[in-house]
C-alpha cells in the first residue's frame, strides 16, 4: 500500500481536500492519513466535522495575532518528527496557503515526495493575492507531482519548465464536493438562512483576502450598501469572516441596514445550498469562483486580478476590482440586464466535471 499524508490548515484547503480524502479512504491501494495544522481553527473544524473526518494528527497552531512567520515556523517544527516517524511515500498539499508552502518545505527537508493539488494557478503579481501567489510558486519549485485543475494551469507549469510527465490535468476537486452537499430539500443549519425571504433576489457576498483589508474592504461595503438600497427587491446575505480587518469594515458601514443579513461563517452544506437559491455572487474567494458555474450563478470577483482566468474566458466571472463605483455598476448591470445575466448563467463549468479525486488517485498510484 502507498502511504499518503495529506496536510492542510484552512477552510478552503479542507473543502477541496475532503473529496480526495473520502475517495482515498475507500481505496485498497492507499493508506491515507490526515494532518491538520489548524492555521484557521474554527473554520477548519466546520468543514471536517460534517464529513466525519478526524485527523490522525492535529498541530492546533492557531494563535491570536499570528503572523505568516509564526505559521511557517510552527508547521516546519511540527512536521519534522511526524515525517521522520511515519515516513509517507507522498505528502499531499493543496493550493496556496502558508501551510501549503511550509508543509512542502518540511517534506523537502525530509526527502519526502510532494504532490500539489490545484497546481499551476498564477496571477503573475506576487502581492495579488498576498501571500498566496508566492506560496504557490514556491510549492511548484518543491513538488514532484502536479495535479493541475485545467489545461491553462498545466500550460503555466510547462512554461516554467516543469516536465510534462509530472503534470496531470484532473479538474478541480471543488466541483467533486458539490455532489456530497447540494440537495433540493435542504434545511439550513444557520437559523437566519431559514428565515430569508426567498421571494426577493438573493445576493450572496463574501470577502476576506489580505490585499482587500483596509480601504478596499470599506469600498466593498459601501458598494453593496448602495446596491441593496437602490434595489428594493434584493436581499444581501454576508457570512462575515472573523478576521478583525473584515469585521471592522462591516461594523463601520453595514450594521442595522435593512435587507442586509450578516451571519457568522456558514458550513459548506449551507453555503452550497444557499448558492443554489442565489441570484448573484460577489466574492474575493477563489473556491467560490470555481463552484459558482455549477449553480448557474453569475459571479463578480472583488479583486484586481484573478488566477482563475478560465472563468473570465468562459464568461462565468467578471472582474470588478475593489473600486466602489465599479462594483456597484457591474452588479447593477447584471441585476437589470437579463441578456447579460443569462449569458453568464448558462455556461458549463470550465473548472471541472466532478471527477478530479479519481484522476488524482490514479496518478498517485501509477
Amino acid at each position: 500500500m502507498k502511504k499518503v499524508l495529506s496536510v492542510f490548515g484552512t477552510r478552503p484547503e479542507a473543502l477541496k481536500m475532503v473529496p480526495l480524502i473520502l475517495e482515498m479512504k475507500k481505496h485498497p491501494g492507499i493508506e491515507s492519513r490526515v494532518c491538520v495544522t489548524a492555521q484557521h481553527r474554527e473554520l477548519l473544524d466546520q468543514v471536517l466535522e460534517p464529513f466525519g473526518i478526524v485527523p490522525e494528527y492535529d498541530f492546533n497552531i492557531m494563535s491570536v495575532g499570528q503572523t505568516l512567520s509564526d505559521i511557517t515556523t510552527k508547521v516546519l517544527q511540527g512536521l519534522k518528527p511526524l515525517l521522520e516517524d511515519y515516513k509517507p511515500d507522498i505528502l499531499l498539499v493543496h493550493g496556496d496557503t502558508t501551510t501549503t508552502f511550509a508543509a512542502s518545505l518540511a517534506a523537502f527537508y525530509a526527502q519526502v515526495s510532494v504532490g500539489h493539488v490545484e497546481a499551476g494557478l498564477r496571477s503573475y503579481d506576487k502581492y495579488r493575492p498576498y501571500p498566496e501567489e508566492i506560496n504557490r510558486r514556491l510549492t511548484t519549485a518543491i513538488a514532484d507531482l502536479y495535479f493541475a485543475p485545467t489545461s491553462q494551469s498545466r500550460d503555466n507549469l510547462l512554461k516554467e519548465n516543469i516536465p510534462a510527465e509530472k503534470i496531470f490535468v484532473t479538474g478541480n476537486t471543488a466541483i467533486d464536493l458539490i455532489k456530497y452537499t447540494a440537495s433540493s430539500d435542504y434545511v439550513f443549519e444557520c437559523p437566519a438562512l431559514n428565515n430569508l425571504d426567498f421571494s426577493k433576489r438573493i445576493i450572496l457576498m463574501t470577502a476576506h483576502r489580505r490585499e482587500n483589508w483596509g480601504e478596499p474592504m470599506e469600498n466593498i461595503c459601501r458598494a453593496v450598501k448602495r446596491l441593496i438600497q437602490n434595489n428594493p427587491d434584493t436581499l444581501l446575505v454576508w457570512p462575515v469572516h472573523p478576521g478583525r480587518a473584515v469585521v471592522d469594515a462591516v461594523e463601520k458601514i453595514l450594521p442595522g441596514q435593512e435587507r442586509i443579513v450578516l451571519t457568522e461563517p456558514i458550513g459548506v452544506f449551507d453555503m452550497h445550498n444557499l448558492m443554489r437559491r442565489t441570484t448573484l455572487l460577489l466574492t474575493d474567494s477563489g473556491g467560490l469562483q470555481e463552484e459558482s458555474p455549477s449553480f448557474d450563478l453569475p459571479t463578480i470577483v472583488l479583486r484586481e486580478v484573478t488566477e482563475r482566468p478560465e472563468g473570465l474566458d468562459a464568461g462565468t466571472l467578471v472582474l470588478a476590482g475593489v473600486d466602489e463605483e465599479n462594483i456597484y455598476q457591474e452588479a447593477t448591470r447584471l441585476l437589470t440586464d437579463k441578456n447579460a445575466y443569462d449569458k453568464m448563467a448558462k455556461v458549463p463549468n470550465p473548472f471541472g466535471d466532478g471527477n478530479a479525486a479519481g484522476r488524482i488517485i490514479e496518478a498517485i498510484l501509477c
